[in-house]
């Protein structure tokens, strides 16, 4: 089945809506398709080696429809394939770079990749971030290798190349991947006005109070909807330190308010879990004062770190945002974190400017 007729079904039985945009990139996605259904041509002598397929990297804001896209293509494609969220990925070939230097090889990269090559011919990625100055070294090497070796790669961003690692620490090693990016890749954004997350996600369907049986229904529904019934662990490395996300599926990530406020968490680690989610359910916010000062100050760097990466929070709380800190030193502090949470729920947050 060609992808525009793939489209076109999810369309007649009332999964997506149409959309312009996400009808321009068909081509690019057909083409990608319609390349992996053809022979991969050996070398040798008298022969002329073939023109490696090229991959697509797809760009825009949230909600526009490139992970839909993506495993629409990723359902038709008939090739030895797999698909990966991008840090679990990362997670993935830092355990393996761990397991090849056991064996006292200097270069740990290129084994993964073959392992890698020599298992697939179709790799597709969601949320292509880079936030680190390893992962931004190890990922060039990485992918250099994988197109050197033929498998042809498809990946969503919600920026584009020349955006990633931007600002980096040393990023002037990076560039020549970012380079590498738009020469094997056809470079896609997917600039649609219509956030197609946003029927799901606004005003009263995103923070739910009291504390109840109610509250927790109603989690759960999101989550079931939102993740499609899927989920794994996440784990986040920042500075050498694990940081665990208990819940996550394709951007999704759940977790309880203790999780990530009830441990010794920093900025540094709500950064990075803001880097690597589009979507947080976090369960159970209790009544914050002096009792659980330093829980507070935690949650007011979440939520900043949250509003500031435009990541869409769902919440459960033991009261409306500003009632949740009535007392104890940090009280004026909190205002603006009640402000933002109030600000979070509104239909037209994610869009804003």
């Amino acid at each position: 089945m060609t992808m525009q007729s793939a489209y076109e079904a999810e369309v007649a039985q009332g999964r997506i809506k149409s959309d312009p945009a996400q009808l321009a990139v068909l081509p690019e996605l057909e083409r990608v398709r319609f390349a992996l259904t053809q022979p991969v041509q050996k070398t040798g002598f008298f022969k002329r080696k073939a023109e490696p397929i090229k991959g697509l990297y797809m760009w825009g804001g949230v909600g526009r429809g490139k992970s839909m896209l993506m495993d629409l293509l990723y359902e038709q494609v008939d090739a030895a394939k797999e698909r990966w969220h991008f840090h679990a990925f990362m997670q993935w070939v830092h355990s393996e770079m761990t397991e090849v230097r056991k064996t006292g090889v200097d270069d740990a990269i290129k084994p993964v990749a073959k392992t890698l090559s020599d298992r697939l011919r179709f790799l597709a990625f969601d949320e292509m971030q880079i936030t680190d100055i390893t992962d931004a070294m190890i990922v060039g090497r990485l992918f250099e290798n994988m197109f050197e070796a033929g498998v042809v790669v498809v990946t969503t961003s919600n920026r584009p190349p020349t955006d990633l690692y931007k600002n980096g620490l040393n990023r002037q090693l990076f560039v020549p991947f970012i380079d590498l990016l738009q020469d094997r890749m056809v470079v896609h954004e997917l600039a649609s006005d219509t956030d197609h997350r946003q029927g799901r996600l606004s005003g009263s369907d995103v923070y739910f109070t009291p504390l109840n049986a109610d509250a927790s229904v109603q989690m759960n529904q999101v989550w079931t909807e939102l993740s499609g019934g899927c989920e794994e662990e996440l784990t986040l490395h920042v500075k050498g330190r694990e940081v665990v996300i208990p819940r996550f599926h394709n951007g999704i990530a759940r977790a309880k308010f203790f999780d990530l406020c009830g441990k010794p968490l920093g900025a540094g680690d709500y950064l990075a879990l803001s880097e690597a989610v589009r979507v947080l359910l976090l369960d159970d916010i209790p009544r914050l004062s002096r009792q659980n000062f330093n829980e507070a100050k935690r949650f007011v760097t979440l939520i900043d770190a949250l509003y500031e990466a435009k990541v869409q929070l769902i919440c459960s709380a033991a009261a409306k945002p500003e009632m949740l800190y009535v007392e104890g030193e940090g009280t004026f502090e909190f205002e603006r974190t009640a402000s933002r949470l109030r600000e979070m729920q509104s239909d037209d947050w994610m869009s804003a400017d």
